[in-house]
């Protein structure tokens, strides 16, 4: 037998091992027979590399390594769901979906809310891509990692593009042994199974990958339409049939009253899965209806994500402590005895402000619930005032910078350090700077800006791109090499060509936001311009209040701030507007309100969104008297048919690209 076709032997024999000992549990062959087709199959594909496919089972192991992950435009969104969190909301839910389709009662498929990370495969027989949500538009080519994770094919028995999506996960067990072999090597823990599954899909050398005992459920078959396929209940068949991984506890509910004894049921069962879940999805079975019920800028109108309540904890609040933000914002912290709390380990949580904590009547050495909102960010619930001692003190205030000295300032609620040279609010303007927004500069992040403030590298914005001329000092430091200092010099350099918009962000200026700086950027097409803008005239500007107009003119009426960008732009860093202003009055769309609906074959919402506002239209979410034209895309709904209602413009996509061209 030659040997490629011996490789594709074995390929499809491995292939086949596989499936049945990681999605079916149920293996055919014993791990000896696995491991001498496994090594023939090595020794052949390094005899004749040239047969050796990145698909390959070999590289199940991994050892691709990387620079960085290519972006990938999602042919169609990846939305996230609407939340749900008691039975009135999965009524309301309910009610809303009958009214719409004009019925009684609904079928719904109620599925497991894996705690991981979202990810899109895409397939034409082989595994052409795997990519992660990302902003639900454009994601990263996560393949060579994803492949690693043993459960999922390399190849379907399917010659038509497939696309389905689900969550990568680390088991419970996976978690444990992975941070027992961390503890012994002095490595930090992962705080959560949720963490240390994106953590590892996001590692450059994907034998790191490999190592992680990943494993995924896949929930969404999302064109499962082309192939004749109406319920969503059947697509998970199709799913199980040609080879995925998919949740085995999901029920198919008649009615809303059924979803909700089956949310009730797994409330108890959930600590006894082998791996997290947050939550329950309900799915409306009947994928025909979906174009009906339709969808919001973010959501489908036919799905929601039921939340189980917060875990709450009670521990001991042992301090306060003050942080000092970029803009002298002074935020008090809780810290607690360490205790764990949905998953991981919790020892701050923010207290805001003053107000905050004499509202809850907090005081040092008091017991208090903590929990996590939304299942992420903690927070200081109450005080167990029935355990509280007799030596607590109630709360003060602290009067003074923690960094620096000067004496604070309170403006409404909060307070603030107004000392312009206070090295915490440097660190923090640094860090802001640099942050993915604004410059997107990867590498130097919270712990980076502080290390190198520290050493004297960077004391302001102006020094990160003199950066390169501490390298040497840089190398000799702790954690740091060749590769790791270029790649940070590099993303310095490559920042340089940013639009004005992430400069502008990035400089901090007291109320401007990702949202103004991309709308001002548009209106005055460099910085210079929007320097010299006067009070009148900005104020005319949609949106922008008189607030952000003091804000303004302040910060360009400092010297100080116009010698930096004076540095900045010596320096090489761009400040112009990349792209058409909206001063072009010839636009078809300068002026005009638009909402998009459905899907554009020729690119993903955002950049259509982004490609109108350079137009000078307005984008919105919701359709109404006030709208001027609606473009609509494949699978649009409920806002197409209320557009037609009210005789609104509609445009196709081909009609689009025309008036953009």
């Amino acid at each position: 037998m030659d040997p490629k076709t011996r490789i594709e032997e074995i390929t499809k024999l491995l292939e086949r091992y596989n499936y049945e000992y990681y999605v079916l549990d149920n293996p055919s062959v014993n791990d000896a027979e696995y491991d001498r087709l496994m090594q023939e199959l090595i020794v052949l594909e390094n005899e004749h590399p040239e047969l050796k496919s990145p698909l390959s089972p070999s590289q199940r192991v991994g050892g691709m390594v990387q620079d960085e992950f290519q972006k990938i435009t999602h042919k169609r969104m990846m939305l996230s769901l609407a939340n749900a969190f008691n039975d009135d909301d999965l009524r309301d839910f309910d009610r809303k979906v009958r009214d719409v389709l004009g019925v009684d009662k609904v079928k719904y498929m109620a599925e497991m809310k894996i705690d991981g990370l979202g990810i899109s495969l895409v397939y034409r027989n082989k595994l052409i891509y795997a990519a992660t949500r990302g902003d639900g538009t454009t994601g990263e080519d996560v393949t060579s990692n994803v492949i690693t994770i043993k459960s999922v094919p390399s190849h379907i028995n399917e010659n038509e593009e497939l696309e389905i999506r689900g969550e990568v996960f680390m088991p419970k067990k996976s978690l444990e042994r992975l941070n027992k072999e961390r503890e012994l090597t002095g490595e930090p823990l992962f705080a959560n199974a949720r963490n240390a599954a994106a953590g590892s899909i996001r590692q450059l050398d994907s034998s790191i990958a490999a190592s992680r005992g990943l494993d995924a459920f896949w929930y969404y078959f999302v064109n499962a339409r082309d192939f004749g396929i109406r319920y969503h209940s059947e697509a998970l068949k199709k799913a199980d049939e040609l080879g995925f991984r998919t949740n085995p506890e999901r029920r198919l509910c008649n009615g809303i009253d059924e979803v909700i004894d089956y949310i009730a049921e797994y409330t108890e069962k959930r600590p006894t899965l082998p791996y997290d879940i947050d939550g329950i999805v309900i799915k409306v079975d009947d994928m025909e209806m979906y174009d009906k019920l339709g969808y919001t800028s973010k959501t489908p109108r036919w799905a929601i994500a039921y939340k189980f309540p917060p875990e709450e904890v009670v521990t001991k609040l042992t301090d306060i402590i003050y942080t000092v933000g970029r803009t002298g914002k002074i935020t008090p912290n809780a810290v607690l005895e360490p205790v764990r709390v949905a998953g991981s380990l919790v020892q701050r949580a923010t207290l805001h402000n003053e107000d905050f904590i004499k509202d809850k009547d907090l005081m040092v050495g008091d017991y208090v619930v903590i929990r996590k909102a939304g299942d992420v960010i903690p927070e200081v619930v109450k005080v167990v005032k029935e355990r509280r001692s007799d030596d607590v003190l109630p709360y003060k205030m602290i009067e003074n910078c923690p960094v620096c000295g000067s004496p604070l300032s309170r403006i409404e609620a909060m307070h603030f350090c107004l000392n312009p040279h206070c090295d915490a609010k440097k660190i923090e303007g640094i860090i802001h700077f640099s942050s993915r927004d604004a410059m997107d500069i990867e590498g130097l992040g919270e712990k980076v800006a502080e290390q190198f403030f520290n050493q004297g590298f960077i004391r302001s914005i102006k020094d990160i791109y003199d950066l390169s001329r501490y390298r040497d000092e840089i190398i000799s430091l702790d954690g740091w090499k060749d590769k790791s200092i270029d790649n940070l010099l590099a993303a310095i350099e490559k920042s340089k060509e940013n639009s004005l918009e992430k400069v502008l962000f990035g400089l901090g200026i007291k109320e401007i936001g990702a949202k103004t700086a991309r709308t001002l950027s548009r209106i005055y097409g460099d910085i210079d311009a929007l320097a010299a803008a006067s009070e009148e005239e900005l104020i005319e500007i949609p949106d922008v209040g008189p607030v952000l107009v003091k804000s303004i003119i302040s910060w360009f009426g400092d010297e100080k701030n116009i010698e930096l960008i004076n540095d900045l732009k010596e320096r090489g860093v761009n400040f112009k507007y990349i792209g058409s202003t909206s001063r072009a009055a010839d636009s078809f769309f300068s002026g005009k309100t638009v909402v998009l609906t459905g899907t554009l074959a020729s690119m993903g919402r955002k950049e259509a969104t982004l490609i109108l506002e350079d137009l000078g239209a307005k984008v919105t979410g919701s359709v109404s008297k006030a709208t001027d034209a609606v473009i609509a895309g494949t699978e649009a709904g409920s806002k197409l048919d209320k557009a037609q209602a009210l005789g609104i413009q509609v445009l196709n996509e081909d009609e689009f690209l025309a008036l953009i061209k």
